[in-house]
């Protein structure tokens, strides 16, 4: 992680990050959200049933991202 962000720093890639703050916020927010939730879930949902339904947002987000590369 730490020569990712030195070499992305360095062709000031994360001037796109500092130009959508509120993105990001966002992002950063729905993230931690996410993990309560599925932290709470471990002691309700069997995780036979969570992990497959991680794995299928995962395909379904690599798909949509896919289709916009």
């Amino acid at each position: 992680m730490i020569v990712g962000f030195t070499r992305y720093s360095r062709d000031q890639s994360f001037a796109v990050i500092k130009s959508n703050r509120m993105f990001l916020l966002v992002m950063a927010a729905g993230s931690i959200l996410g993990a309560f939730i599925g932290g709470q879930l471990l002691g309700i949902v069997p995780s036979g049933v969570l992990l497959p339904g991680l794995a299928l947002i995962l395909v379904i987000s690599a798909i949509k991202v896919w289709r916009y590369a």
